[in-house]
């Protein structure tokens, strides 16, 4: 495994456990929720860079997709 998959795996397994925490519910949904965002999408894609990201940071991008409908980026 190389160290993209690894920190990809990482940030995965933490918002996967966000996702858990903040909706109440199991990890197969939390897991399916995920895996079906554009925000997954983005993660997995190494060009994007999103991957070097902290995890809290990614998972406010999927929770803004979530509350927003579409994949937004802010910045400051």
């Amino acid at each position: 495994m190389t160290r993209q998959e690894q920190l990809i795996e990482y940030n995965i397994q933490d918002i996967i456990e966000y996702i858990v925490q903040d909706f109440r519910i199991e990890y197969d949904q939390a897991m399916q929720i995920f895996y079906n965002s554009q925000t997954f999408d983005k993660l997995m894609d190494i060009e994007t860079g999103l991957y070097l990201e902290s995890s809290a940071y990614v998972y406010g991008i999927f929770q803004n997709e979530r509350n927003f409908g579409n994949l937004i980026q802010t910045e400051i």
